[in-house]
């Protein structure tokens, strides 16, 4: 299966939502969240592919655009 490649699809909510995330992870000290080793390679693997497919990191806005993606993705209740 190492040859083999699997995609992810998400919506704009979810990939701002969780690339916010992923940075704030990758902030930390990775060994005392993420207990191995071999996890941390897809960790920046898939924040670097957020990062370049998501322009709304760079916009004036953003603190605003990343609470109102959290808003909608919150289940209401």
């Amino acid at each position: 299966m190492s040859d083999s490649q699997v995609t992810i699809k998400l919506t704009g909510d979810e990939a701002l939502v969780l690339s916010h995330w992923l940075e704030t992870l990758q902030m930390t000290d990775l060994s005392q969240v993420v207990d191995d080793p071999a996890v941390w390679a897809p960790i920046h693997r898939i924040a670097g592919t957020l990062d370049k497919a998501l322009p709304e990191l760079f916009a004036s806005d953003y603190d605003q655009r990343l609470e109102a993606a959290r808003q909608r993705l919150r289940p209401e209740g």
